[in-house]
């Protein structure tokens, strides 16, 4: 018997694992993504890993997950961190060179033969007896599919803001999705707006790199997937640290009702550990100073990503803002910092399989369920792939408990606890 197809909506992290757990468990998978260019697209830092997040990445590849294997394959610096605590907080942090990263995933799920990519957008469902029966398009198409798994991150109603200026976005240069809350609102889903952000890109040839002190990896070979062939000799590409100081605090204080997020434009609530240059600010105020890491994006990149500057400051205020840092005087933007405000999904709405309570076949997974990070999103879409595969076969949900697994920990605080900031 030919079984219907597992249509994933969206092409992020959380799509893919969903998509390639689908297809290595003999499922197939339709992965909808409004561009097809666009799989795997890191669109915020350029590492994975780290605090925690270092954790998910061994545990989701440990589960035949991409996200590992991809970012052994495509690191240009490792760093343990935590080393002067005990090793069972140690953490491992991959700068990746997000082009190859991005071209790496991409390729597996076009390789994939279980796999189809459809370029379009799914902006609504149709169900049969408290089950999804199909998936509807945004170019009027319809297919019918056993389950919908839908991983739409920050484009549901995206809203992008840079000081006084609002756009219609799922982040820069990149439309937001319209229909799909609605959809889910009209079969009954309680939503909420939350909001992240990202910080500025620069040209490397405006900073001054004599004056900034160098960041190396300090890794001894320690990789995130197991598939990841030993010896592993990753690059050592250095990052370099600033600091901002008095006079960024006095710059930024002083146009704090120029904020998208203090002018009370964004009542949407941001990640509380990863903040703004503005909440530091205001937060830390008997702080002389915040660290910067200056990041490259890719190998060779001119492209800077300014880690530790999260804003929605006006893109004139950041610029004099950075240009008050030492070695960032003659700083230029390629872009600003900018926040994004988005539709997501209380998620005490989902059993422990990420499955709807009230909708049969109906899967939510990564940063619409109210997460921040790729990390998050990909353990999300690997245990939602999972699950809507098993449920085609008829057997019992994959869950993780609380003892097994951090991605344990993860799902069953999201679908238990009250999520009232990115998670």
């Amino acid at each position: 018997m030919k079984r219907l197809p597992i249509v994933v909506a969206g092409g992020g992290h959380a799509g893919i694992e969903a998509a390639h757990a689908i297809a290595r468990m003999g499922g197939r998978a339709i992965l909808v993504t409004m561009d097809a260019g666009a799989i795997g697209r890191m669109s915020c830092n350029p590492a994975i890993g780290g605090l925690a997040k270092s954790h998910l990445v061994h545990e989701i590849d440990a589960l035949g997950g991409i996200m590992g294997f991809a970012a052994d394959s495509c690191t240009i610096q490792n760093k343990v961190l935590n080393t002067s605590k005990g090793r069972a907080v140690w953490s491992l942090r991959s700068q990746v060179d997000k082009i190859q990263y991005q071209k790496f995933v991409s390729q597996l799920i076009l390789d994939c033969k279980n796999i189809s990519v459809i370029e379009d957008e799914v902006v609504g469902f149709k169900t049969k007896n408290g089950a999804v029966s199909g998936a509807l398009f945004r170019s009027g198409g319809a297919i019918s599919c056993f389950s919908l798994v839908i991983t739409a991150g920050t484009f549901l109603n995206g809203l992008m803001h840079i000081g006084a200026n609002s756009y219609s976005a799922g982040r820069m240069g990149e439309k937001q999705s319209l229909g799909l809350t609605e959809c889910l609102v009209s079969h009954g889903f309680k939503t909420m707006r939350l909001k992240t952000g990202t910080p500025p890109r620069a040209y490397k040839n405006s900073i001054d790199w004599s004056k900034l002190k160098p960041s190396m990896g300090n890794s001894k070979g320690e990789r995130f997937s197991l598939n990841t062939k030993k010896p592993f000799s990753p690059l050592n590409v250095p990052c370099y640290l600033a600091h901002t100081n008095k006079k960024v605090a006095d710059i930024v204080n002083k146009n704090l009702s120029l904020s998208a997020m203090f002018s009370g434009k964004i009542s949407a609530i941001g990640p509380r550990y990863c903040p703004s240059i503005e909440d530091k600010i205001v937060r830390f105020a008997d702080r002389s100073s915040h660290q910067l890491f200056l990041e490259p994006e890719w190998l060779g990149s001119n492209q800077i990503y300014i880690n530790g500057f999260s804003t929605s400051l006006p893109k004139n205020i950041q610029l004099e803002a950075l240009r008050s840092v030492v070695g960032c005087e003659s700083i230029e933007l390629l872009r600003p910092g900018y926040a994004i405000e988005y539709d997501c999904f209380p998620t005490a709405q989902l059993k422990a399989s990420l499955e709807s309570k009230n909708i049969k076949n109906l899967f939510l997974a990564g940063q619409l369920n109210g997460t921040s990070g790729y990390e998050e999103a990909a353990a999300q879409g690997l245990i939602a792939g999972i699950n809507s595969t098993l449920s085609l076969y008829q057997k019992k949900p994959f869950v993780l408990s609380r003892n097994e697994a951090y991605i344990g920990v993860l799902v069953d605080d999201l679908i238990t606890k009250t999520i009232n900031e990115p998670y």
